[in-house]
């Protein structure tokens, strides 16, 4: 059973939510929170499997409650989906670089928004990869930054390294292999070990480390 949080100020948000994660057979919404020091605090009570969390709230914002979710070492099996309003909403990478898993529309269908829930609870980061390409594309234009690459980055095998800056370019594991002329389970599992080399706790971190080490 895959334990859900709700995050959200809006009462009728997490209602429909909470009908939706409630009417599945391998889901359930363990709690709600309506702003971002609830969210820690009852994240922190019912640990959940995933954290369905907006960006903006009263007190403490979702990046914030994000931050402090994530860097609770009692709660490192827990993963958080950000819900925003807009693809382009600014603070999309900022919650990815705070140990998001990946962020979903507020207007994604339920079967979008399930498979969502499913998919990070399986180890997967949600990232379409238009929309990685879009994320990375508008914050290497609008946010100049000073590199600073990974210190593991020197572990990596030529090949993790480059399956790596592909991933966080927005290739899925299928377009990486057919990129480099191999298998999708190759792939997938260089993707893998280079994520666990980094410290990455999924895929979606792979963009932050490829981005801050200025490999994109």
């Amino acid at each position: 059973m895959i334990t859900v949080l709700l995050a959200d100020d809006q009462d009728l948000i997490r209602f429909g939510l909470r009908t939706l994660i409630d009417t599945e057979d391998d889901l359930t919404c363990v709690g709600e929170a309506a702003d971002g020091l609830a969210a820690v605090a009852e994240t922190a009570r019912t640990r959940p499997d995933i954290v369905l969390m907006d960006v903006r709230m009263p007190g403490i914002d979702g990046l914030e409650a994000t931050r402090r979710i994530t860097a609770d070492p009692a709660l490192t099996g827990t993963r958080i989906i950000v819900l925003t309003t807009f693809e382009h909403d600014q603070y999309v990478f900022d919650a990815l670089r705070h140990g998001a898993s990946g962020f979903l529309l507020k207007d994604a269908s339920p079967a979008d928004l399930l498979h969502a829930v499913r998919t990070v609870a399986d180890g997967g980061a949600l990232m379409s990869p238009s929309v990685t390409r879009t994320l990375v594309s508008e914050f290497v234009t609008l946010s100049p930054r000073a590199t600073t690459p990974h210190p593991l980055l020197p572990t990596l095998t030529d090949r993790e390294r480059e399956t790596m800056v592909l991933a966080a370019e927005g290739l899925s594991n299928q377009e990486i292999a057919e990129r480099l002329g191999i298998s999708v389970a190759t792939a997938r599992t260089h993707v893998g070990r280079a994520a666990t080399k980094l410290g990455a706790r999924d895929r979606a971190q792979l963009v932050v480390f490829a981005y801050r080490s200025g490999l994109l």
